[in-house]
């Protein structure tokens, strides 16, 4: 599979990469993707970078299909190369349903991430949270402050994006607090910003 990646055809877009993926997935060929594994974990940056494009774009159409590397993914936060990074919390915010448990042990390496992370890594920090938050109370009662301190202080503009990141875990014992919050942002964000936190309002004050 590696002699199929963009960057042993020589090529300098990502089209080969998501072919790849879709062929994984098409044919649940689990040998394929361990192959995949190893290359994201070797040491050729070119097939490691192209690894993980591969990782999560099998990660958005069948998450159960790399959820059991979940581990791999949650070491790769700690490389030095950012595209790996962003690309294993891109690739941890797909799978956290399946692998909810793992990815809560090693919450301190996620929060780490988050908060020295890239743009990417952080907006896919917030989905990381909030899938923990859906997945078990005893996590949200850790997780939930984390989500919410984080959309009090971010950057107006991210208000939206993150909002309805975390809209996935919005349920009636966590409501008022999301309302709390995103009326206090509201007066910050442009007018576009107004009416994507007005629908996740009318969300919050149904439940």
């Amino acid at each position: 599979m590696i002699e199929k990646l963009a960057c042993k055809l020589g090529r300098n877009d990502e089209i080969p990469n998501i072919e790849l993926a879709e062929y994984l997935c098409q044919h649940n060929d689990i040998d394929g993707i361990k192959e995949i594994i190893n290359g994201f974990k070797g040491k050729d940056k070119a097939v490691a970078n192209d690894c993980i494009k591969v990782l999560y774009e099998i990660g958005e159409r069948n998450p159960s299909l790399i959820s059991d590397y979940v581990n791999d993914f949650i070491s790769s936060l700690q490389s030095k190369n950012n595209r790996l990074v962003w690309g294993s919390m891109t690739a941890l915010a797909q799978i956290v349903e399946y692998a909810s448990e793992p990815i809560f042990e090693k919450l301190s390496v996620i929060i780490a991430s988050y908060e020295y992370g890239s743009v990417i890594t952080i907006d896919n920090s917030i989905s990381v949270f909030a899938g923990l938050c859906k997945a078990n109370d005893r996590y949200a009662k850790t997780v939930l402050p984390i989500i919410i301190k984080h959309l009090q202080n971010c950057r107006p503009k991210d208000v939206p994006q993150h909002a309805e990141r975390a809209s996935v875990c919005f349920n009636t014992k966590n409501a008022n607090a999301f309302i709390e919050v995103l009326e206090k942002r509201l007066p910050d964000l442009a007018s576009s910003g107004q009416t994507r936190i007005n629908k996740l309002l009318k969300i919050l004050h149904r439940l």
